[in-house]
């Protein structure tokens, strides 16, 4: 259809290009974060939070996410993607050294606020670097993989973790860990070809005839602040960035409320980490059918049913905490929401490519990831609050809302293909 005979093999040896020098690290970041995450709350439990400020302390890794943004794409833009995820890697090393010493729970939201800061400073260098060397014709694949590596180390770290619990039964052992997971990062990025210097850049006037859809200013070759660039694309930014904001909300309220539904059925640590790993698992298993269905079809036809599918699983589950098989119905409702996940894998990167200006797309998606991650640093938070307020079924219910709320909006203002 769109992808043209020629054009596969150039697709598949750009992609195997990829896998050391741009693959290879985010799976090891993710692999250490993905331990770590089902385990944030019990831990945050264990310093004596209730389920309502356990969910508070989550949303600090969502928080810190949306902070780094800005410095991020400041940084990308000034000392590019290599010094930037180097400097990143130095500083989340701190991070976990504090969050497996905290004598407190503020020490220990304060550590996982500034392991956010540094993933996103980490993604966001990733991020520039395949909007600038990928062709469109195959751009979903590829930022499609690049999600499923993510998700890799997601579906994997749940494991590690319950692995590590059963041998020394303690969850700091899955935080040293990610610490290890990070050396390796750092020394990878640091001792490994340099991706900058390795891939050309695709030229800009590829995409032009291509039927992308054009938003925001035409792309010129001057350099400006990430502030001025949300001015000038704001129109994009509050349209389509607000679609996309919506479905990083329902993936982070997703992250936050699987753990803690397990807590306040009565799960143990071990149990939980399971489940939450099964739901990567399924998560994982789809990313590169999204990215095919993207490039093929268009960006909708992932990101419509991704939405309605999690809506429906987080409204289904609200209604099983009281039920007998409650554990049953949680493990359930968690594989539909790690389909529902895996069949958007890439968009948000997608959709965020696509509107950036192609010489200088640093600022761009500085704009893009902030506003995205506001909206996923915003669940946890609405979480925490209707579960204070009332019960975590209902803030579970809220979501389900939220993301039907998400695929209307992104049958709107999602731009069609018109080739």
């Amino acid at each position: 259809m769109i992808v043209t005979d020629p054009a596969q093999p150039r697709a598949r040896d750009v992609l195997w290009r990829f896998g050391p020098m741009v693959y290879g690290p985010t799976v090891l970041f993710a692999l250490g974060e993905g331990a770590v995450i089902p385990l944030i709350p019990v831990i945050a439990a264990e310093l004596g939070a209730d389920l309502a400020t356990a969910a508070l302390v989550a949303a600090a890794l969502v928080i810190g996410q949306l902070c780094g943004n800005i410095p991020g794409g400041w940084a990308v833009a000034r000392i590019g993607e290599r010094l930037t995820m180097t400097f990143a890697g130095i500083l989340a090393l701190g991070g976990v050294v504090a969050l497996a010493f905290a004598p407190s729970l503020g020490v220990f939201a304060l550590s996982i606020f500034l392991i956010g800061f540094c993933a996103a400073a980490f993604a966001l260098a990733r991020h520039s670097f395949m909007t600038t060397r990928v062709p469109y014709a195959f751009r979903a694949r590829a930022l499609s993989v690049l999600g499923g590596t993510w998700r890799l180390g997601m579906f994997i770290g749940p494991f590690v973790a319950a692995a590590l619990l059963a041998i020394f039964g303690d969850e700091h052992a899955a935080i040293w860990f990610f610490g290890a997971c990070i050396v390796a990062t750092v020394l990878l990025v640091l001792l490994g070809p340099d991706p900058e210097k390795q891939v050309a850049p695709a030229d800009p006037t590829m995409s032009e005839d291509t039927g992308e859809a054009v938003t925001g200013s035409i792309p010129t070759v001057e350099r400006v602040g990430v502030f001025r660039t949300m001015w000038r694309y704001r129109r994009v930014l509050s349209t389509l960035g607000l679609a996309a904001a919506s479905l990083a909300a329902v993936r982070s309220a997703r992250q936050v409320v699987l753990p803690l539904w397990g807590v306040s059925i009565g799960l143990d640590a071990q149990t939980i980490a399971l489940v939450v790993g099964v739901s990567g698992a399924i998560d994982f298993a789809l990313f590169y059918a999204s990215g095919q269905v993207m490039d093929r079809f268009g960006r909708l036809w992932a990101a419509l049913p991704a939405m309605v599918l999690m809506g429906a699983g987080f409204l289904a589950l609200s209604f099983t905490h009281d039920l007998a098989q409650s554990a049953m119905w949680f493990a359930l409702f968690a594989a539909v929401l790690g389909v529902g996940n895996g069949l958007s894998s890439g968009i948000l990167l997608t959709l965020g490519a696509d509107a950036a200006p192609k010489a200088d797309p640093a600022p761009f998606l500085g704009s893009w990831r902030t506003l995205t991650d506001g909206g996923g640093a915003t669940a946890p938070l609405l979480v925490s609050a209707i579960a204070a307020a009332s019960t975590l079924a209902v803030a579970t219910g809220a979501m389900g809302v939220v993301a039907f709320l998400g695929a209307a909006l992104f049958a709107v203002f999602v731009p069609r293909r018109s080739d």
